[in-house]
């Protein structure tokens, strides 16, 4: 038996919830009361419900007997645990694609990183303000490094865990941006990649994860 198509509303206000989840303007350990919810987007419980299962379900929202739902908290075990993971997928996923390697993979990865080092990271130049489109281009470099893998699933997983860290990459960014040169790792990487030299490339890619994860484990207000 299917599950029931979610509706257009629920599919809506699905996006909204996930948007304001990943980029922190839901707090993290916030209680996501239905009243508060029902204000803020406007909505009704049905559909608000419908939103709030799907996100539980990707570990975005938690849901507590008789408590309602939750914004999961940060903490310094889980942003190692999926760093630790992210390393593991991202470093098979790199492999593999570099192994399969095309020159449409590698025209693709060129063009990707090139958009996003002619992007500025930051909107002001002398404090951080968020630069979506930057946002964007950086998801789209890092899912083409990986996108010659050959496996959907591990893809989605990689993905799932891109999800997961946003939020905790937020939590560093003011921090890490007037000292750490991301646009120089990016280069280093897709040199390595473009030159066939896996071990490096792959140690490269693991290495700018952890330097994300450390500034935040460096915080002593996590």
């Amino acid at each position: 038996m299917h599950a029931p198509i979610p509706s257009t509303r629920t599919l809506d206000l699905y996006d909204k919830l996930r948007d304001d989840l990943l980029s922190g303007r839901l707090k993290p350990g916030q209680k996501l009361q239905m009243r508060f919810l029902m204000d803020t987007y406007q909505a009704g419980q049905t559909p608000l419900r419908e939103a709030l299962n799907r996100l539980t379900s990707e570990g975005l929202v938690e849901a507590r007997e008789q408590r309602g739902f939750l914004v999961p908290p940060v903490s310094r075990s889980e942003l190692q645990e999926l760093t630790t993971t992210r390393c593991w997928l991202e470093a098979l996923a790199l492999r593999k694609s570099m192994e399969a390697a095309t020159p449409a993979w590698e025209e693709a990865l060129v063009v990707a990183h090139h958009r996003l080092s002619r992007t500025r990271r930051s909107l002001n130049p002398d404090q951080f303000e968020d630069n979506p489109e930057w946002e964007r281009l950086h998801r789209i470099f890092h899912r083409t490094l990986i996108g010659q893998c050959g496996s959907t699933p591990l893809i989605g997983f990689c993905e799932h865990l891109a999800d997961q860290l946003y939020r905790y990459r937020r939590l560093s960014i003011r921090r890490a941006f007037p000292t750490r040169k991301v646009a120089d790792e990016h280069q280093a990487i897709i040199t390595a990649v473009l030159e066939g030299e896996v071990d490096h490339a792959v140690g490269l890619l693991e290495h700018h994860y952890q330097q994300t994860a450390d500034v935040i484990l460096e915080d002593p207000a996590l």
